[in-house]
């Protein structure tokens, strides 16, 4: 009997010492993830780790779609309406379309902006946000403040004119989306420069 005793808790120790586990562990049942990835699991009381993919737009295939596809109705100055094609795929590079040319000062990076925006989002063909009705946007035209497809968008825009951006997902909010507004998603804006400059 003593010999059956100490013989299991020899290979209750050698399961141990192979598995690298100390009694309050337990290997790992989750399949490898690679050299990087621990394979012992967290002590058993602690809860399993979890991991949130965050929410990502799945690219249409197909060419990419010209921005005279892209549709646009509204005067300056009221909401716009827009429409984007299902038959093509988002532009992979920043798109810049004057839609009504202004008559003030062009913008220029560093200049104090007053805007009017509407933002839709390629996936949804639909308006995300906009602020038309209310106060326009006011910010400085520099990195950092913006997203880069404002950034490199909007100077040339003259005070009063209405421009059409296309910003594809590096230039826009990258794989991590911003509130809700997924991963990866390509941004159509219809900007009007309300003002330039203090």
């Amino acid at each position: 009997m003593r010999k059956t005793a100490a013989m299991t808790a020899i290979l209750i120790s050698t399961v141990l010492a192979v598995t690298g586990c100390t009694p309050s562990e337990r290997p790992s049942d989750l399949p490898d993830g690679g050299a990087n990835v621990s394979q012992q699991a967290a002590p058993s009381s602690a809860p399993a780790p979890t991991t949130t993919t965050p929410a990502t737009v799945s690219v249409p295939a197909g060419p990419p779609c010209a921005v005279d596809k892209i549709v646009v109705t509204g005067a300056a100055g009221q909401k716009p309406t827009v429409t984007i094609p299902s038959d093509c795929a988002p532009p992979t590079e920043l798109v810049s379309k004057d839609l009504i040319p202004g008559t003030g000062p062009a913008i220029k990076l560093g200049d104090e902006l007053q805007m009017h925006y509407a933002l839709y989002t390629w996936s949804t063909k639909s308006e995300n946000q906009a602020s038309f009705g209310s106060a326009p946007l006011e910010t400085p035209l520099e990195k950092g403040a913006l997203i880069d497809g404002w950034v490199e968008g909007l100077p040339g825009m003259k005070q009063g004119g209405r421009r059409l951006l296309v910003v594809p997902p590096a230039k826009g909010y990258k794989a991590q989306g911003k509130g809700n507004i997924k991963g990866n998603e390509t941004l159509v804006f219809i900007v009007d420069a309300v003002k330039v400059g203090a």
